[in-house]
């Protein structure tokens, strides 16, 4: 099972963007740890059983080949404060996060209607899911 933290493992697109979005983090103050990129279906489908059939809470909707993240298009961040991982979403730090990666030329989940997900970003080049699942390529 692959569950990849590396920028390498995404597509050249999506890569730069985020390194676009790192760097402005930086210019902020801001420290990130990525916490995923590139998820294979396994991980994928392992992640969707959590809070179903496996035990923690759910963190997906997406089984293995619905998520952003198996198409190398997509990562997932928490802030840093004095070192240690901030998931308080409320905390202001997370919109402007969402600010400096949209303008980074990311989508944040963040704005998303159902299932908001404030720790994930991508970039699609304008494509759907269903394109991509139909080998639709990212440019």
């Amino acid at each position: 099972m692959i569950n990849s933290r590396s920028l390498d493992d995404l597509i050249p697109e999506a890569k730069q963007r985020v390194e676009a979005f790192i760097n402005a983090c930086k210019a902020e103050g801001i420290d990130l740890l990525i916490t995923s990129t590139y998820r294979d279906l396994d991980s994928q489908n392992a992640l969707y059983a959590q809070g179903r059939t496996a035990p923690g809470r759910i963190v997906t909707n997406a089984k293995g080949g619905q998520s952003f993240h198996n198409y190398r298009c997509a990562v997932d961040v928490v802030p840093l404060i004095n070192g240690k991982p901030n998931w308080d979403v409320s905390d202001p730090v997370w919109k402007k996060l969402g600010k400096l990666g949209k303008d980074s030329g990311l989508e944040w989940a963040g704005d998303w209607v159902s299932f908001k997900e404030t720790a994930h970003f991508q970039y699609t080049g304008g494509l759907t899911l269903a394109q991509l699942q139909k080998g639709s390529a990212i440019v």
